[in-house]
């Protein structure tokens, strides 16, 4: 490997998705201020919204969305506003 080239925080850090609290550790330069303890150990952690075990692409399920209610909703709050 050539010398100079790689990040000097290149570390393992903890990601954990908050829509189900899956925690995975990997290697990143992310900075960050937050830590957590997994397995005793102290990592450095990067909150996601999303990962691959919460994603509907990845775990086969998707959410139901209520197109028709939202449409009903925006056209009752609106109507006062037409002529």
């Amino acid at each position: 490997m050539k010398k100079g080239i790689h990040p000097e925080n290149y570390r393992l850090i903890a990601f954990k998705d908050m829509s189900n609290g899956d925690v995975f550790l990997t290697r990143s330069t992310a900075d960050t201020k937050e830590t957590l303890d997994v397995d005793g150990v102290e990592y450095p952690l990067v909150k996601l919204e999303i990962s691959r075990t919460s994603h509907p692409f990845y775990t086969g399920k998707s959410k139901l969305i209520d197109a028709a209610g939202r449409i009903d909703k925006f056209k009752n709050k609106y109507a006062k506003f037409k002529k």
